[in-house]
């Protein structure tokens, strides 16, 4: 990571002595400052250091808060003792915006200047659009319960009854302390009188009262006119809403035409075979020690490349991955915690395979696999390593259409983000948008992951509808029944008849 790669994402390449006091530095984001800084993979260690001469704290006690804050979560990755920043990972960009290291993508308009009107002077009677302008969804419980009423009866111009004040007040806010039963109307002192028929009026001798009334009133006018002078209108929220739609659209088609590859290797830390699957084509190589030449040139064709542990395994290859995109397969989040006793679940990917696409076994046994490899039966290794590399590519595309995968163990149903997924990559709800645009049913597969050789054979057409609610939107089938959105696993947008 250099200056020039900062530069090249509209990142200010950042002193860590001018982050320290930016409200969102806590010791995460300062650990991303640091790891900007230096441009290079660091050591906690060396972070801490850092940080006790950025003036942060000590060596000991940096340390020690570095190690709590879960440091190796995106866009951080740890690589042996050494972490770094993966700099394709949109959280990182978004850290840069949350710590002020990048300008917004999409500009605020410019607000134009707010005339300063003169205020009425204080012997003038407020109005019913007074009250509008400052009451309206305002938090007013820390007004007083007459500076409401006289408010509302100066503006009224005369007595009212009780219910109509309230009603006046909560007609416009809902955040206010005035009731019908409010005490100290009418007593000696209070600006509000009771009349005989018990309507309330402003008392002869609340000059005072009024006044001030009066004046916090317009106070708050002025302040709303201010506030909605500085509002966008509503053109330039749809022009920014529409520039930000295009920038997405334009970054997911520069996504989609990206080219990937996974890898399964055999054993991970000295390998001797590996299985490589093409994504575009679903087409499958399996590569002999003696052929890893031809790997390292064909790995060298993508720019994508996704494994479990995969900068381990690319070291392990010496395939020194560049500039291009990694995919982390494995879990993103290591163990979670089952009961306040610390009964802890390690997560494995084999388990994440197993509760998004429903593949009973997705890896073999590694023992297994090596009496393959001790006995020379290498076709059966081969097509082992293949089975594997074909329920890495099901949890994949998994992630890629659901933006997450699912845990599901016991009595755990949860979803976990699926890192090697960019925010802005088309997905199922981007699908659905398009089918309720066009009026165009789906064509989705359920239940388990679909075969190898025919992936649409069980495909059927599923109809958007928007949700009830106004949010969201459901899928239903042919019959009419409402389908588990969590069970699909391939979904398109059916072609239009001719």
């Amino acid at each position: 990571m250099t200056n020039d790669w900062c530069a090249s994402l509209g990142i200010e390449c950042p002193r860590l002595e001018a982050v320290v006091s930016h409200p969102e530095a806590n010791t995460y984001a300062l650990l991303l400052v640091a790891l900007l800084e230096r441009g290079e993979p660091m050591t906690l260690a060396e972070v801490a250091a850092r940080f006790a001469r950025a003036g942060v704290a000590n060596e000991s006690r940096a340390l020690l808060s570095l190690q709590r804050c879960k440091p190796a979560r995106p866009p951080v990755y740890r690589d042996g003792d050494r972490y770094q920043l993966d700099p394709h990972d949109d959280d990182l960009d978004l850290w840069a915006f949350r710590l002020g290291l990048r300008p917004p993508k999409v500009a605020s308009p410019p607000s134009p200047p707010v005339p300063e009107l003169p205020a009425p002077a204080n012997d003038v009677a407020l109005t019913p659009s007074d009250l509008d302008l400052a009451f309206k969804d305002a938090g007013l419980t820390s007004w007083s319960a007459q500076r409401l009423a006289v408010a509302v009866l100066d503006a009224n111009g005369g007595p009212m009854l009780p219910s109509d004040v309230v009603a006046a007040v909560h007609a416009r806010t809902r955040h206010h302390v005035l009731r019908e039963t409010s005490v100290g109307f009418g007593r000696r002192g209070s600006a509000i009188s009771v009349l005989p028929d018990g309507r309330w009026a402003i008392g002869p001798d609340s000059i005072d009262a009024v006044a001030a009334a009066r004046a916090a009133v317009r106070e708050r006018v002025a302040l709303a006119r201010r506030h909605a002078a500085m509002r966008p209108t509503e053109a330039s929220i749809a022009e920014a809403r529409a520039e930000y739609e295009r920038r997405r659209a334009d970054h997911a088609a520069e996504l989609a035409r990206l080219s990937r590859a996974l890898i399964v290797a055999f054993p991970k830390a000295r390998p001797e075979m590996v299985a490589l699957l093409d994504v575009a084509e679903r087409s499958i190589t399996t590569f002999a020690r003696s052929e890893f030449d031809e790997l390292r040139r064909t790995l060298g064709r993508y720019d994508v490349l996704g494994a479990m542990d995969v900068r381990a395994l690319l070291r392990s290859l010496d395939v020194d991955p560049g500039e291009r995109r990694l995919a982390e397969l494995g879990p993103a989040q290591k163990t979670m915690q089952l009961s306040r006793r610390g009964r802890t679940l390690k997560i494995t990917t084999s388990m994440l395979v197993q509760g998004s696409c429903g593949i009973s076994k997705p890896f073999g046994d590694e023992k297994l696999l090596a009496d393959y490899l001790a006995a020379g039966e290498l076709t059966k290794l081969r097509r082992r390593i293949e089975s594997d590399v074909k329920s890495l590519y099901a949890l994949h595309e998994f992630g890629r259409l659901h933006g997450g995968v699912r845990l599901r163990w016991g009595f755990l149903d949860e979803w976990m983000a699926a890192p090697w997924v960019h925010r802005d990559e088309a997905r199922l709800v981007d699908l659905k948008n398009a089918a309720l645009e066009t009026r165009t049913p789906l064509e989705i597969v359920t239940g388990t992951a679909p075969g190898w050789a025919e992936p649409w054979s069980r495909a059927r057409v599923a109809f958007v509808q928007r949700h009830p609610s106004g949010y969201g939107t459901l899928l239903f089938d042919a019959a009419g029944e409402l389908i588990d959105e969590a069970e699909i696993q391939l979904a398109r947008l059916t072609r239009p008849a001719h």
